[in-house]
């Protein structure tokens, strides 16, 4: 498969980039490190006559924490970027390891966190655990900027509500009070897997007492979805293997999964019980550590 004609053109700034795709309409996407928008311009799945870069926009590519805001990643930080930061790995190794997890070294050391959330991909690994923490997202075009929870960012496959002149620019953890959180996913492979089931978990744990929980999946929804029945079971409780099977069965019950060659709905469903009865243990040890 060979890539089509297209132009390119390379933004000087965020401004720059916003207006371009304002004048330029539907037509003209943003691309930063290309590996979803290039895959599918050989495929067919996406049809555009321009391709405006930003990755010399070196004013998003920083991580930092901002007391009072919390943890800032700009959208331009590869997967390998947040796999090794020093700043998240003393607070949030969880996102750290959610990064590892992805694809290969080779995509790790191009991806960028922004396109893994613009693309709106429902397997995406980024977004369950993101939501988890409370992330907020910036968006930014010429005129100005609005900053919404990630959680409300998506409606459908491969759509959010980011407008055609705006540009994804950075994710906030807030500081919150979370005292554990993980991320697994199932894949069909060692390297490369899109996600047949992710689920992220963060909890506030006091002694055995789970004080908060918020649960989110993967691709097993049109987007990534909050199971707040579950968190709502756990909220106040004592920690026991009964209470944390029941939770796993309400995320079951919550998911909306497709049947597909990688699997069947019953499968995933099965699959996020699993998977969010295992995350609870592992986010509530990290809690006691």
């Amino acid at each position: 498969m060979y890539l089509p004609d297209f132009d390119y053109i390379i933004a000087a700034s965020v401004a720059e980039a916003s207006r371009m795709l304002g004048s330029l309409g539907p037509e003209a996407r943003v691309i930063a490190g290309g590996t979803d928008v290039l895959p599918m311009l050989k495929q067919g799945t996406l049809v555009t006559k321009t391709l405006i870069s930003i990755t010399r926009l070196s004013e998003l590519k920083n991580i930092s924490f901002e007391k009072g805001k919390g943890h800032i990643i700009g959208a331009l930080v590869t997967h390998n970027e947040v796999m090794k930061s020093p700043v998240l790995q003393d607070k949030y190794m969880s996102v750290c390891e959610t990064a590892h997890r992805m694809a290969n070294n080779q995509i790790r050391n191009i991806g960028t966190i922004g396109g893994n959330i613009t693309n709106a991909v429902p397997s995406a690994d980024f977004p369950p655990i993101l939501i988890t923490l409370g992330a907020m997202v910036t968006l930014q075009n010429s005129s100005g900027s609005r900053t919404l929870p990630l959680e409300e960012f998506f409606t459908g496959p491969r759509r959010s509500v980011i407008k055609q002149d705006e540009i994804l620019t950075e994710i906030v953890i807030p500081e919150n009070g979370f005292t554990g959180s993980t991320y697994h996913k199932f894949g069909l492979r060692r390297s490369g897997a899109l996600a047949v089931v992710g689920v992220a978990v963060a909890v506030a744990m006091e002694g055995n007492i789970c004080k908060d929980a918020r649960i989110a999946l993967g691709a097993v929804a049109p987007t990534p979805i909050r199971v707040k029945e579950a968190e709502a079971l756990l909220k106040g409780k004592e920690v026991s293997d009964a209470l944390l099977e029941e939770a796993g069965k309400l995320a079951a019950a919550a998911s909306n999964p497709i049947t597909d060659i990688r699997g069947s709905d019953e499968y995933r469903r099965d699959m996020v019980r699993v998977f969010t009865r295992r995350c609870l243990h592992k986010a509530i040890a990290n809690g006691h550590a």
